[in-house]
């Protein structure tokens, strides 16, 4: 008996997925538990129709990723530090201090989790990468200088 699975079910699938089970394991289990539906001419234009929006969902993003790691290419993040006599910072400088900083100076608005890095324990330039979703990456300029 085919079935489309409305969850992921082990052994069997993932949602969305239309499978071959045995019609006494799509009735006594699957279809009372709601994990399945019969795959009928309705359910499969029904999985169709959400696979394709699901896919225009996913290129939006997809596209929106992209858009941020353009904007991301030209800002320039300057966040102001205090330091002891070598240059060593007081503290450091952490992804959220940066994603703050992009956000006030730049306006773009990028969660702390996406940025990956090291926390900055000295002045300078650095090239921080952030990811972006979607097998996109950005690179986040942040330039340490000394607070007066």
């Amino acid at each position: 008996m085919k079935v489309i699975l409305q969850q992921d079910v082990r052994g069997q699938g993932k949602k969305g997925q239309m499978v071959e089970v045995a019609e006494g394991y799509a009735r006594n289990y699957l279809l009372p538990r709601k994990l399945a539906v019969p795959a009928t001419a309705d359910a499969l234009n029904t999985m169709m129709l959400r696979e394709k929006a699901k896919k225009a969902e996913d290129a939006r993003l997809r596209a929106e990723a992209l858009d941020a790691a353009e904007k991301l290419k030209s800002a320039v993040v300057k966040i102001t530090a205090r330091a002891g006599g070598n240059g060593k910072l007081f503290g450091a400088v952490t992804n959220k201090e940066v994603s703050d900083a992009l956000k006030e100076q730049h306006g773009i608005e990028l969660a702390k989790q996406k940025i990956v890095m090291d926390p900055i324990k000295a002045y300078g330039t650095y090239e921080v990468k952030a990811k972006l979703g979607y097998e996109v990456t950005g690179t986040v300029y942040v330039m340490v200088v000394e607070a007066k």
